[in-house]
């Protein structure tokens, strides 16, 4: 069983017991999160697509905790000016395990 949900613009491919980093959230580790744009949900009855998304699917999560993402460099240069900076920026995410998905 499977589920392709929306958050933050992106779609997941999702199933229970799966670990999830989505965008971040201020919710405290251990706490319940719902996701209702589902857009597909497939189960032993078969595949059902939603038109934009399924009436009635949703999938819950647990927050497992917040965590960063790898760091990147921004560098920016001007020619000849002796001109030169360099800044970093690390994203954070909220990981989550999906529970499970209550389809149609």
């Amino acid at each position: 069983m499977y589920a392709i949900i929306v958050d933050g613009g992106r779609q997941y491919k999702v199933e229970p017991g799966m670990e999830l980093d989505v965008d971040f959230r201020e919710i405290a580790e251990g706490e319940s999160l719902t996701f209702e744009k589902v857009l597909a949900v497939s189960g032993d009855s078969g595949m059902t697509l939603g038109s934009p998304t399924v009436s009635g699917a949703s999938v819950t999560a647990s927050v497992l905790g917040t965590i960063q993402d790898k760091k990147i460099y921004i560098q920016k240069f001007r020619r000849r000016k002796n001109s030169k900076r360099r800044t970093g920026h690390r994203q954070s995410h909220t990981r989550v395990k999906i529970e499970k998905i209550a389809g149609v």
